[in-house]
């Protein structure tokens, strides 16, 4: 037989690929820990170093920068002033050498090392390492409010216990968002635009809301056609959630949404209950995705033990901190 003639199974081929991306992978991830664990030493010793004196913050500035200046020709700009300040902020964040993550990259830490809350700072840490966030995915998320818009419906002690892995959600609030955060999009707040647009702009974007939605989010259908008789409807868009095991089912909205819009929504989910979920399967859950909502008219549109239909705002800007400390304390009002 020639080489000619000789044709690779594909899945061969797909394995010795997976092997090479894996190998480099592993390398790239062994090297960036290497380099986190160099800093963290630097830290600690300039922080030995530094307890040694009695006015310790006037010769801890005096150590550091001379200690850049004598360290620089020869290793470079990587060890300005400023990196060796973050060294000893390092060690001092995380004292103990054996709690670093070596999932976790030196940009990674530096992100972690600004939030000053703990519980925060361990969520934040927890969800980076169970999902696997790139360090720029890390910035978004904590730049978008994630933690934040997750207490707005759930309570710190809940969200954390997901993190942690010492529970499983078992309420699509606790993974679903309000308000969604869509500035990746790159819409305009005022540009007027339809709903398919909208829809588009999302599935052409895919893996970055995908980041957005959630743990466990798997994409399954865009305009998905039911014919119920002689009529014919079609679902915006349709995911499925490993952790809640459900269908998701979201309708775009880009006006104020109303109870017929909510009726829909309803009629979507039941169809799906009835035809598409196994029976060892959770309910299908519906979010109604809107520029607007009246939490009165969503209220009283629904049964009051609702757990599978909600209506989540979407913005096309990142949130500032003030926003979102206000759209949580006008949540409580509403609950108390």
């Amino acid at each position: 037989m020639t080489n000619k003639n000789i044709k690779l199974r594909s899945n061969f081929v797909s394995d010795i690929k997976g092997i090479i991306t894996s190998a480099r992978d592993s390398a790239i991830r062994s090297v960036d820990f290497e380099r986190v664990k160099m800093y963290w030493k630097l830290g600690e010793r300039i922080f030995v170093e530094e307890q040694q004196e009695k006015d310790r913050a006037e010769y801890g500035n005096y150590l550091i920068r001379n200690l850049s200046i004598n360290i620089m020709p020869e290793f470079g700009t990587g060890f300005s002033v400023r990196t060796l300040e973050q060294c000893r902020q390092f060690y001092r964040t995380y004292p103990i050498a054996n709690a670093l993550r070596s999932q976790l990259n030196w940009y990674q830490y530096r992100l972690l090392m600004q939030i000053d809350n703990e519980d925060k700072k361990e969520y934040y840490e927890l969800e980076a390492v169970n999902n696997g966030w790139t360090g720029r995915e890390l910035e978004r998320q904590i730049n978008s409010g994630l933690y934040e818009r997750l207490l707005l419906s759930n309570d710190k002690k809940a969200v954390l216990e997901v993190a942690r892995k010492q529970r499983t959600p078992e309420l699509p609030t606790e993974i679903i968002k309000d308000p969604m955060v869509l500035e990746f999009l790159g819409l305009k707040r005022d540009a007027a635009y339809y709903e398919k647009d909208l829809e588009s702009a999302l599935i052409t974007n895919l893996q970055l809301f995908l980041l957005e939605l959630g743990n466990g989010f798997s994409f399954v259908a865009r305009q998905k056609r039911i014919l119920l008789e002689d009529d014919d409807f079609f679902i915006d868009l349709v995911f499925y959630n490993r952790l809640l095991r459900c269908f998701v089912i979201i309708e775009i909205k880009t006006h104020k949404i109303t109870h017929t819009d909510i009726g829909q929504l309803q009629m979507y989910v039941n169809y799906y209950d009835r035809n598409e979920k196994a029976a060892d399967e959770n309910p299908t859950i519906g979010i109604l995705l809107c520029a607007d909502k009246n939490n009165a008219v969503v209220k009283y549109s629904l049964p009051e033990e609702n757990k599978t239909i909600m209506a989540s705002k979407y913005q096309l800007y990142l949130p500032t901190e003030k926003q979102l400390l206000t759209e949580l304390k006008r949540e409580i009002n509403e609950l108390e």
